[in-house]
């Protein structure tokens, strides 16, 4: 949920006095200073609101985090923290962040036709004219906001639709009456620096600023000529001059908001086979990577300027269209889940490299925590195991899921399916046919207990799971009667240890009671009279040469180590 916070100081004069926006402010001592310093000068009261923004619903979330007064106005605590009905009293208020955020999220279509962001709409007559022709695009709009106001106050949905037609028509007429007086100039390339230069100690400077370059984006045929128009425009100024940071600043707003547009998106980094390979595609655009194959002029350019850093506002738009993305319910690849979660772990191994100021960690995880958790459902679950050819695949494919989701949460509900699989009868039928060799089936066993074992299921359930398979691996060996067959088929301990040591390099037993069996038994091997004597001479007769005697202990004890016997152990039970 992505958030944007700021502190509006208020104050007011007399006993009778209403409160007055003084100052709005991003950092919280300095609105609180503020405030104080305004009962200082005078002020009968003041406050602080911390306005929280979330862009998700576009509502905010106003707490009072400050108050100080010589007497208090009585007004109903509901009443009291709830914002005004109207987001926006002005004209000018609709050019700031929120409003412009706002627009978009309300007319997304009508910019995707026309091609333009909302800074060039709200700076061009010519569009807002077409946008008034639409009549009930517009209306609806307006009751949108409306009606989202009217939840949280106590003031009519007819009166907040009134008020905010009045404000829709003194901006829209304000843009008619500076576009006929002049205002905005026709500026060509080679240009925009000088009038960067002139207007960047006025106060409509930056409103000066954005209509000439709406202005000169008119003529762009698409999203990507418009950014290489952008951009170019950049190059006119330096980062380190006022004007140049004026200039750039305005550039990079109208850049992040076509980045947040899936229309132009979709144009700038050209069509892909599905959700995966277009995020695929952000991710490397956020890290700075050209394209590969692919991409227009305008995407090779911005892909520069992201890996110097020199856009932050737009770099900011793209970390939050990943997120969002990566938080979305559409598939990355709707046709295969096994591919879904190749592409999800190959975004993930991608997108750690730009965790910083854009990306937080935290974020990051739990956008992808909640991807996994809407694919550990039993619908695709059910469907991704359908085809299975045996209850050891479905196993298998459930341990390949819980390989590549995160969040302790999801991988407990995981192991949710796996139990059921492990303790239904045609589990322990598939692995006590005949018609498979034992030694198969156990590896198999072993297989699947040492990806549980090395899994992120909690504690306990990984502990269940492994058991279950562990428990089943001794029922096969028992029916094979595998430890009968190696004691009868020699009566030397140094080939009976040497072919329990082989079975557990093959990957033979299970951890838990079948290892620690075959461990014993090795041991009792070892400790039989004349084994290292025994084994020397095993070794002799294999290498057909004389071996050096602690050379072959030396060799011993490593292979001890990976059946899980330590050398200590191994030494204290060899009998000479």
């Amino acid at each position: 949920m992505g958030q944007e916070i700021h502190f509006e100081v208020f104050a007011r004069k007399g006993s009778a006095g209403g409160w007055k926006l003084a100052e709005v402010m991003s950092n919280r001592d300095g609105a609180v200073a503020y405030a104080q310093n305004l009962m200082a000068e005078g002020a009968t009261g003041v406050k602080v609101v911390k306005e929280t923004y979330n862009e998700d619903t576009g509502d905010f979330l106003t707490l009072k985090i400050f108050e100080d007064g010589h007497n208090q106005v009585k007004t109903q605590p509901a009443q009291e923290d709830l914002p005004h009905a109207l987001p926006c009293f002005r004209p000018e208020d609709l050019y700031s962040y929120h409003a412009r955020q706002t627009i978009a999220r309300l007319i997304p279509d009508f910019l995707a036709r026309n091609k333009i962001t909302v800074t060039e709409l709200i700076h061009r007559a010519d569009m807002l004219e077409k946008l008034e022709a639409t009549g009930t695009l517009l209306q609806h709009a307006i009751q949108k906001i409306a009606v989202a106001q009217a939840a949280t106050t106590t003031t009519p949905v007819q009166q907040i639709i009134k008020s905010l037609n009045e404000l829709t028509t003194k901006s829209f007429n304000r843009i008619y009456r500076e576009t006929r007086s002049g205002t905005f100039p026709d500026i060509g390339r080679g240009g925009f620096g000088k009038l960067a230069t002139k207007l960047v100690d006025k106060p409509d400077g930056l409103f000066v600023l954005n209509g000439a370059i709406a202005r000169a984006l008119s003529g762009a045929k698409g999203w990507d000529e418009k950014v290489v128009h952008l951009l170019t425009i950049m190059e006119e100024v330096s980062a380190e001059e006022p004007s140049g940071k004026l200039l750039i600043t305005a550039i990079d707003t109208i850049i992040a908001e076509v980045l947040t547009g899936s229309a132009a998106l979709h144009e700038l980094i050209g069509a892909q086979d599905n959700l995966g390979g277009a995020l695929y595609c952000l991710v490397e655009l956020f890290l700075g990577k050209p394209p590969q194959e692919g991409g227009g002029d305008g995407l090779v350019s911005l892909t520069k300027r992201f890996a110097k850093d020199e856009i932050p506002e737009a770099r900011t738009a793209i970390a939050g269209r990943i997120l969002a993305e990566i938080k979305s319910v559409k598939r990355l690849c709707p046709d295969s889940l096994i591919d879904e979660f190749k592409m999800l772990r190959k975004i993930a191994n991608r997108v750690v490299l730009g965790i910083g100021k854009y990306l937080s960690h935290e974020d990051l995880i739990a956008a992808f925590t909640l991807r996994s958790k809407r694919l550990i459902t039993h619908e695709t679950l059910g469907e991704y195991l359908a085809d299975s050819t045996g209850p050891d695949e479905k196993l298998e494919r459930l341990l390949f899921v819980e390989e590549n989701v995160i969040g302790a949460e999801n991988k407990r509900q995981l192991a949710t399916f796996v139990v059921p699989i492990l303790t239904a009868p045609s589990f322990e039928a598939h692995f006590q046919s005949p018609k498979v060799p034992a030694l198969t089936r156990l590896q198999r066993l072993a297989e699947l207990n040492g990806r549980v074992l090395r899994s992120g299921f909690q504690d306990n359930q990984r502990a269940e799971i492994a058991e279950l398979l562990d428990r089943l691996a001794c029922e096969v060996e028992a029916r094979a009667k595998l430890f009968d067959s190696v004691e009868a088929k020699s009566s030397n301990h140094v080939e009976k240890a040497t072919m329990l040591l082989k079975l557990f390099a093959a990957g033979t037993f299970t951890e838990g009671r079948l290892s620690a069996k075959a461990r014993e038994l090795i041991l009792s091997y070892l400790s039989r009279p004349g084994f290292l004597s025994g084994y020397v001479a095993h070794v002799a007769k294999s290498s057909q040469q004389k071996p050096d005697p602690d050379a072959c202990v030396a060799e011993l004890m490593k292979t001890l180590e990976k059946a899980g016997i330590t050398a200590e152990t191994g030494l204290k039970s060899i009998a000479a």
